[in-house]
């Protein structure tokens, strides 16, 4: 199990869209700084919003398993936080990274479709880069070490190796950046139903 400190939050902006997600100990300095409010995910008050001292006081009430302890108090874990001022739209684009690539392909090698670690896997660049191959989501996939040695610079059909999937952007959500592990919350799931052309038209 996580540490409670660790534990992912759902991040609504001031319109109460989801825009990303934070450790549960971030979303606690936001809280404590006034700047979020925790909302309620559960009873008849279901979607109230708590400041700090409402937080603490609800956490007396409503002991559950996932407790911050300090020495003075015990705070529920927060499953999602509103921003008093943060009033601009999610990020409609998932950044370039290169792990962001590696949970795109499943942490699969897209050339002999292993599962690996992080640590065992590579980015290749499907059309080399001396060949006018770019550094983009639709040119880069997660290869193990073998196979990128195998490869070297060579185009696709004259190392005889395709690509499982063609790779390709992918969509945009809150969740990006965690694998599926089930760290995400049922809580979110009123938030993350909204596709991304409403958040654009908003």
């Amino acid at each position: 199990m996580s540490e409670p400190l660790e534990l992912p939050v759902l991040v609504l902006n001031r319109y109460w869209q989801p825009v990303h997600t934070c450790s549960a100990r971030r979303a606690v300095h936001l809280l404590c700084l006034g700047h979020a409010q925790v909302v309620q995910v559960e009873g008849d008050e279901k979607f109230t919003t708590h400041d700090l001292i409402s937080w603490i006081g609800y956490s007396q009430q409503r002991v559950c398993d996932e407790m911050i302890h300090s020495v003075r108090l015990a705070l529920r874990v927060p499953k999602i936080i509103v921003l008093g001022i943060y009033d601009r739209l999610p990020r409609l684009e998932v950044k370039f990274t290169r792990r962001n690539v590696f949970l795109r392909d499943k942490f699969t090698c897209q050339y002999c479709e292993k599962v690996l670690p992080e640590n065992k896997l590579n980015l290749d660049h499907v059309i080399p880069r001396d060949k006018g191959g770019k550094t983009t989501w639709d040119n880069i996939v997660a290869s193990c070490v073998k196979c990128n040695t195998r490869k070297a610079n060579k185009l696709p059909h004259e190392a005889g190796m395709h690509p499982a999937g063609k790779p390709f952007a992918p969509r945009w959500r809150p969740l990006y950046g965690l694998q599926e592990n089930g760290l995400g919350d049922e809580s979110w799931d009123h938030f993350l139903h909204f596709e991304n052309k409403d958040l654009k038209s908003a």
